[in-house]
Order: structure tokens, then sequence, then C-alpha cells
């Protein structure tokens, strides 16, 4: 099955009273800097901080009172767990997550607060992901895949229905990828309605597997290494994800964790809004002027996430200051 935008749509009627509208908001800096129009799209405003909740209903939502009645899991890098719980919480079915060892304190709290059973396993979203599968084979629960599954991706589809509602003229659209099921929805969507606009993904350059993958012709997995945008370090392409991308996004870019910390410093100080670095990738990628922008274009930059810790928001503010 491949996502069409009457997907996006029918997600669209489910999310209605479940997921927010969330603001696009002008930046006025980045505007003026660019000789451009400049908007954010603020799903760190969404409910549970990230849009992942999204994807998560529309798949939760659709599933069978047998597979609500096993129980759902999922593994996650902290956003779609969050997504996940709140999802399973309101469609009254019990959720399991795992989440790596070093997931974000925060986002752990809150995944539990929203009721769902935390186990921490491995170093990597990759690593919690087998876990997870494990569970699922010695449990029966019915798994919520954070990014390879056509519902997830026709949920987060409707970020791009949102975004030509609200700028019909969108020249170029920048989102964050991790693995991949944001930008296939958005894609889908915008390309859809507007088949002459720039889509833009954005990868850390510590997690990056769409350019070699894109390359070789099939998925290449990469080395990992550490990265602040831990929101999108996700190191295995999917099934799904990779040919959309391969077909419907214009450009990847590179981001170093230096340049998404000028951009979650930009949000904070000029827009007041807080997002993670996953949150900040597109933006810190028009910061360091990697994505070419024409005069007078209108471009929405995607901020996936806010669900920072205060005290890495803290660390990363501090050197961003002196410099």
């Amino acid at each position: 099955m491949t996502v069409q935008i009457s997907d996006i749509y029918d997600a669209r009627a489910r999310l209605a009273g479940i997921s927010l509208l969330t603001p696009i908001v002008s930046d006025k800096i980045l505007s003026k800097t660019l000789d451009a129009n400049v908007y954010l799209k603020a799903e760190s405003m969404q409910r549970s901080g990230s849009f992942k909740i999204r994807g998560a209903f529309n798949t939760i939502s659709r599933l069978s009172d047998e597979e609500k009645s096993r129980g759902v899991i999922a593994a996650s890098a902290g956003n779609h767990a969050q997504g996940v719980a709140l999802a399973a919480q309101l469609c009254g079915v019990r959720s399991t997550i795992v989440l790596p060892v070093h997931a974000p304190l925060t986002k752990v709290m809150k995944t539990k607060d929203l009721g769902a059973d935390v186990i921490l396993h491995g170093s990597t979203f990759d690593e919690a992901v087998e876990y997870s599968r494990v569970l699922r084979e010695e449990k029966g629960y019915t798994y919520v895949h954070a990014f390879d599954d056509e519902r997830v991706i026709a949920g987060q589809g409707t970020i791009g229905l949102e975004i030509v509602d609200s700028q019909p003229e969108i020249s170029t659209v920048v989102v964050p990828i991790g693995g991949g099921g944001l930008i296939s929805g958005i894609a889908t969507a915008v390309k859809t309605l507007r088949p002459n606009a720039r889509i833009i993904g954005v990868q850390s350059n510590n997690v990056s597997w769409v350019k070699p993958s894109l390359e070789a012709g099939h998925a290449v997995i990469p080395e990992p290494k550490p990265t602040i945008a831990d929101g999108i370090a996700v190191k295995t392409p999917g099934e799904i994800t990779l040919p959309i991308i391969r077909n419907l996004v214009d450009d990847i870019i590179e981001v170093s964790d230096e340049e998404v910390a000028h951009g979650i410093f930009h949000c904070v100080q000029n827009s007041h809004l807080v997002v993670e670095g996953a949150g900040a990738a597109g933006v810190a990628a028009l910061i360091a002027r990697k994505i070419k922008v024409s005069a007078g274009e209108t471009i929405c930059a995607v901020l996936c996430g806010g669900n920072i810790d205060a005290n890495l928001l803290a660390r990363v503010l501090g050197p961003v200051l002196v410099r």
C-alpha cells in the first residue's frame, strides 16, 4: 500500500478534536536575513510535545478490538513514546514502551505520566526497537512502529495539509528526518496539493542514512555518533519511507550539533519557542544557509518537537551565548 492524499484526509478527520491545530508563526529575523517569508510550524506545542500523537492515534484508533485487547508496544527515542502512550490512553488501551537507556529523563518521566509501562533497554533507538520486537513475540502485544507504517505516515501527513491551508503560496517546506515518517507524510500531502513546492529533509550529520542510501540505491546503515538531536537519531532506513523520500524529497541537508545548538537558541531567543535538537534541525539548516533560498519565496520549517530536558537546554544555550 502506498500512502495517498485520501489517507491523509481520512487521518485528519479521525484526528479532529484529538491533535491540536498548531500555530504557524512568522520568523521575522530569518525572513529579513534570507530576504524570504519564513514561517515555523510549531509542532513543539502539540499534545505530548511533538507531532507523534498524529500518527500514533491514527494507528491505534484503527486497531481491531482483538488487537487493542492485547495492548500495544512501541520503541522510541522519546517522542513516539509519549505519542503512543497518550494515544493508547485516549483509546483505553494498555501500552508498553521501550526506550534507550540514555533517553532524556524528561521524555521518560512524561511517558510514565501518560500511563505507559516504560522499559529502558539498549544504548540506541535501534537496540530498543530490537528488544521491543522480542517482547512483542513473547507477550503478544500489538506493535506500533515509529515511522514505517502507512497509518503513521498518513497521520503525520496532516501537518502538510495544515501548512498548505495556512500558506497556499508555500514554495519550500523544511522537515527533520529521523526514520522518515514525518517527511514522507508531509511530502505526500504537499507535493499532491502543490507539486512545484520543494521538500527539503534535514538530518544530523552524526546519524545520517538518507544520502548514503539514496546514492547506493538501497538501505545503508551508518555508524551512529552521539547527537543533541536525539529525536532524529535513527540509523535504520524504513522500507516504506525510503522509496517515498526517493520519489518526493528534493534535497537532503545535514547539520552539525553546533548548528543545531544555534537553531535551538534562535527559536528560544527570537520566536519564544522551546524546541529540542530534532525540532531545531530545519531552522539550523536555514541559519547556516545550507538551503538555497530565492528572494521573496515562502518557506516553512517544521519544529517537530519541544521535549528538551531543562539541563540540556541550559548546556546548549550557554556556549551559544558565549560565542
